[in-house]
């Protein structure tokens, strides 16, 4: 059984993601990570475009833009360029990572995915489960 205070230390980073989510200007998906290392959080993100570039994500048809950076490429690249590091951290996600940003996850030493709404494609969760990252998905209420 897991542990009740792991539970709710991660039900309580979830909600922090989803909140983050919001300041995403992205209309299709709003989409927020926290990565904790060491029981801090170390960074956040949200999919968004690149600094310096304009706030919308998608174009007049709807359709997101090409550069626009996925919540977790943002969290893990703001550690990057920080003295901190993703190892053995856990990373918060409102929604399941996609296939190229499961390998920046595995990549960046992450050793921990917890999540609350499964993404259409899973292919980025099986290939991180095939890795040896413990991969768990948890439902959270809104209010």
């Amino acid at each position: 059984m897991k542990d009740t205070k792991q539970l709710r230390y991660d039900k309580v980073y979830l909600k922090m993601a989803l909140t983050w989510a919001e300041l995403s200007h992205c209309a299709r998906k709003k989409v927020g990570a926290i990565i904790v290392k060491d029981d801090a959080i170390i960074s956040d993100g949200y999919n968004g475009t690149p600094s310096g570039f304009d706030n919308c994500c998608e174009n007049d048809n709807g359709e997101t833009h090409w550069y626009v950076l996925h919540a977790e490429a943002n969290a893990i690249l703001k550690v990057a360029k920080s003295t901190n590091n993703c190892s053995g951290a856990t990373l918060y996600l409102t929604h399941s990572p996609c296939k190229d940003c499961s390998k920046l996850i595995l990549q960046s030493g992450i050793k921990r995915l917890v999540f609350r709404d499964k993404y259409r494609d899973t292919a980025g969760i099986d290939f991180l489960i095939s890795a040896g990252l413990e991969v768990e998905q948890i439902q959270i209420d809104l209010d």
